[in-house]
C-alpha cells in the first residue's frame, strides 16, 4: 500500500515538473510587441510607427507563427502572400485551363514571364516581412531579395506588352526587349548592394524603381505613334490599363518614400493603413490591371495578326526576291 502511494506521488511530481517545463517553454516562446525606441538599431526603419513592432525573434519558427499575431508587419506579410497565391492561381488557370485556345506556346511563355515576375516578387516580399526580425544577417539578405523581386516584376511586366505592342515590328521589339532586360539586370545588381536596403536609402530605392518603370515611356510613345490605337477599342483599353498600372506603381512608390500618411499621423497608423501597406495593395492592383491590359492586347494581336500593310510589304519583298532570282537565271 505504501509503495503504491509512493509511486502515485512520484507520478504526480513528474506531471507537475512536466507542466512547469511546458509553462516555462511557453513563456520563453512568448513575446510582446514593443515601442520603436526599444528595437535594435538594425530593425529601426520607420520612426513614424511608434508601437506594435516585433522584437528580434531568433527563430524561423517564431517568425513564421508571428504572421498570425497583430503587429506592424502583419498586413505587409498577408497582402503580398495573398497576392502571390492569386497570381499563382491565375498562372495555373491561364496556362492550363484558359479558353484562349488560339494562344501558342510562345504566347504562354511570354505570359509565363509576367506571372513568374509577379509570383517571385510577391512571394519574396512576403518572406522578407515575415523574416525581417530574425537577425540582422537574415533581414539584410531577404531585404535584398525583396528588391530583386521588384526588379523582376517590372521586367516581367514589360515583356508581354512589348511583345504584343510591337508584334509585327521585329527590330523595335527585339531592341526594346533587350533594353528592358539590360535595365532589369542592372537594377537587380544595384538591389544586391548591401547599403541599398538601409533606411536612409529609402528615397533612392523608390527613385531607382520609378526610373526603371518610367523607362517604358519611350517604347510607349513609339507604340502610340506607330499604332492606330485611336480607332481600335481593344488597343485603347490596353493602353488605358498600361497608364493606370504606371500611375498606381508611381503613387505607391511616392507614398512609400514619403511615408504618407503616418508622417502626418505619428503613432496612429502603427497597425493599419501605413504607407508600406498601401504600397503593397497598390502593387497588387497594378499587377492585376496590367494582366487585364496585356490579355486584351494578346487577344487583339492573335485575332487580327499583323496589319495588312505589313503583310503587303512582306509579299512585296518576297515578290522582289523571286524576280531577282528569275533575272539571274
Amino acid at each position: 500500500m505504501y509503495q503504491r502511494k509512493s509511486e502515485m506521488m512520484k507520478k504526480a511530481l513528474e506531471k507537475t515538473e512536466d507542466a512547469e517545463k511546458y509553462v516555462l517553454k511557453k513563456l520563453e516562446d512568448a513575446w510582446a510587441v514593443c515601442h520603436f525606441n526599444h528595437l535594435p538599431q538594425w530593425l529601426q526603419d520607420n520612426d513614424f510607427l511608434h508601437m506594435g513592432h516585433r522584437p528580434q525573434l531568433e527563430s524561423f519558427k517564431k517568425c513564421f507563427w508571428s504572421i498570425f499575431r497583430l503587429h506592424t508587419e502583419t498586413a505587409n506579410i498577408w497582402t503580398h502572400l495573398i497576392g502571390c497565391l492569386i497570381f499563382a492561381g491565375l498562372a495555373v488557370y491561364f496556362l492550363t485551363f484558359s479558353p484562349h485556345h488560339q494562344l501558342k506556346l510562345i504566347d504562354k511563355v511570354v505570359f509565363g514571364i509576367f506571372f513568374a515576375g509577379a509570383i517571385v516578387c510577391l512571394g519574396l516580399s512576403s518572406l522578407y516581412h515575415m523574416l525581417s526580425c530574425h537577425s540582422q544577417r537574415i533581414g539584410k539578405l531577404f531585404s535584398r531579395l525583396d528588391y530583386c523581386g521588384i526588379a523582376l516584376l517590372i521586367t516581367g511586366s514589360f515583356v508581354p506588352w512589348l511583345y504584343y505592342g510591337f508584334y509585327c515590328d521585329y527590330f523595335p521589339k527585339i531592341f526594346y526587349l533587350v533594353l528592358v532586360s539590360t535595365l532589369g539586370t542592372l537594377t537587380t545588381i544595384v538591389s544586391l548592394w548591401e547599403k541599398f536596403s538601409e533606411p536612409n536609402f529609402r528615397a533612392i530605392r523608390a527613385s531607382v524603381f520609378a526610373a526603371f518603370g518610367l523607362s517604358g515611356v519611350i517604347p510607349g510613345v513609339h507604340w502610340l505613334i506607330s499604332q492606330n490605337w485611336i480607332t481600335a477599342a481593344s488597343l485603347r483599353s490596353s493602353f488605358i490599363c498600361l497608364i493606370s498600372m504606371g500611375v498606381l506603381y508611381i503613387t505607391g512608390a511616392f507614398l512609400y518614400a514619403s511615408r504618407i500618411p503616418e508622417r502626418f499621423f505619428p503613432g496612429k497608423c502603427d497597425y493599419w493603413f501605413h504607407s508600406h501597406q498601401i504600397f503593397h495593395i497598390l502593387v497588387i492592383i497594378a499587377a492585376i490591371v496590367h494582366y487585364q491590359g496585356i490579355s486584351v492586347m494578346a487577344l487583339h494581336r492573335v485575332e487580327n495578326m499583323c496589319p495588312s500593310s505589313v503583310i503587303d510589304s512582306v509579299k512585296s519583298l518576297s515578290a522582289f526576291s523571286m524576280d531577282s532570282l528569275a533575272l539571274k537565271n
